[in-house]
């Protein structure tokens, strides 16, 4: 990458059980020019997830104090959990030369595309073959009771509406293709930028 090329941001959202988190380790393997946010959450960690990594895990009274000091670049809250992504985490990756990979969902990513240069994003919608597959996908995964799963199918609908207000869309029907379409748009994007 060159030193004249500001680095970019690329925005990455889908419904949860989309398989965005494999997808984005997946590409991140393959290219050591990006760099993840790690977002901050209100939420309890999930087994193996590991603060630093994953999240940072703060209480509520931090993020609400992190909002007052103007510290997130978006922040939403999701199910009664707030979720932020740091101004300082971007400028920190982006001082390393490194394009950043921002995994936020619909309403934080609009933010960022209402904040940022357009020339500084790129926004790319991970969608799943179909709401059944997506159904199946959460339930296998065992990570969140019944009832769980059927309010986030029901935000999934929501957010599959707002797809095309994306640059990119990728359908998540084969892993191994999904990668490649999202590496390709990643190459695609620095060599406009260049």
């Amino acid at each position: 990458m060159s030193n004249e090329v500001a680095p970019l941001i690329f925005i990455i959202s889908a419904p949860s059980g989309t398989g965005k988190t494999t997808l984005i380790r997946r590409v991140m393997a393959l290219d050591q020019n990006l760099a993840f946010s790690v977002s901050h959450t209100t939420r309890a960690p999930r087994e193996g997830e590991i603060d630093g990594r994953d999240y940072y895990f703060v209480n509520h009274d931090e993020f609400q104090k992190l909002i007052s000091e103007g510290a997130f670049i978006e922040w939403a809250e999701v199910y009664g959990e707030f979720y932020g992504t740091s101004r300082r985490e971007i400028e920190h990756l982006h001082s390393l030369r490194k394009d950043v990979v921002l995994d936020i969902d619909v309403q934080g990513a609009m933010q960022v595309m209402g904040k940022l240069n357009r020339r500084e994003w790129v926004s790319i919608f991970i969608l799943p073959p179909d709401i059944d597959t997506l159904g199946q996908r959460l339930i296998t995964r065992e990570k969140d009771p019944l009832e769980h799963i059927e309010r986030r199918l029901s935000a999934a609908k929501e957010e599959i509406e707002n797809a095309s207000k994306y640059d990119y869309q990728i359908i998540n029907d084969d892993l191994q293709k999904a990668t490649r379409e999202l590496l390709s748009i990643i190459l695609k994007a620095r060599k406009a930028a260049s």
